[in-house]
């Protein structure tokens, strides 16, 4: 999937985590062989190329199509698996494999887990009594400094996605062109229950821009963000403030 995954594992029966651990990296790796697009042999790009048809794949396959087409229903078409080109579902991978990995270590009996794919991070109970997860959001006009800290405090899972310039340049397309998305904003950073919905969300808002974004994104359910502009407004959901920590 071209990044890092890291993993923060507290609690549990240690042979159990280490195991369920194992087999979450064995997951990922899978996970990259079937669904890079860098990879010619992978059962996605022989998918993309017609050489093979969706029912031959693994059922992960579908799963993950299956997701992609509710995203972009539920975007309005702002999330998409194709950008006017061949078929890429690059844009929900990852934070679904990285959700999947986290729920995985949680149901081997880790008491709170953080798994971190490439700085999108779903985390699930609490490192400690009084002590929840926190998740630090970059500032894309400050390098290597924090634009916030979310807390997740109450929660029994949260997940934090952003997407925007900063680290890989302009990599989000625009869906109705296929070209870079022209945008106004900086990044957007989502929190929501799961992962899987946060990164897709995060990748509809920017390619959308700061005048519809901030409104649409207040219409989902259990969703709150970040919006961060090109002239370093930063633009929150109402219910926001109720996550954020002090740095």
């Amino acid at each position: 999937m071209g990044t890092v995954f890291s993993f923060d594992v507290r609690g549990g029966e240690p042979g159990a985590v280490r195991a369920a651990l194992a087999e979450a990296v064995a997951a990922l790796h899978r996970v990259d062989e079937r669904f890079s697009t860098y990879r010619p042999d992978s059962q996605v790009s022989r998918l993309a190329r017609g050489e093979i048809a969706e029912r031959e794949c693994d059922p992960e396959v579908a799963e993950v199509l299956a997701l992609g087409a509710e995203a972009e229903e539920t975007s309005g078409g702002w999330f998409c698996l194709r950008h006017r080109g061949p078929l890429d579902p690059t844009g929900i991978v990852k934070g679904w494999a990285a959700e999947r990995a986290a729920r995985h270590l949680a149901a081997a009996g880790a008491g709170a887990v953080s798994v971190n794919g490439g700085g999108d991070v779903q985390v699930l109970g609490s490192p400690g009594p009084h002590r929840p997860w926190r998740v630090g959001v970059a500032d894309p006009v400050r390098p290597g400094r924090l634009a916030a800290v979310v807390s997740a405090a109450g929660a029994a899972g949260l997940a934090v996605a952003t997407s925007g310039t900063a680290e890989r340049g302009a990599h989000v397309l625009d869906p109705r062109t296929g070209r870079p998305a022209a945008t106004d904003l900086l990044s957007v950073t989502v929190l929501a229950p799961r992962l899987t919905w946060a990164d897709c969300w995060a990748t509809a808002a920017f390619a959308r821009g700061s005048q519809g974004a901030l409104a649409w994104l207040e219409t989902l359910p259990g969703v709150e963000a970040l919006l961060i502009t090109a002239d370093g407004e930063m633009r929150g959901t109402p219910g926001l403030s109720g996550y954020l920590a002090a740095q």
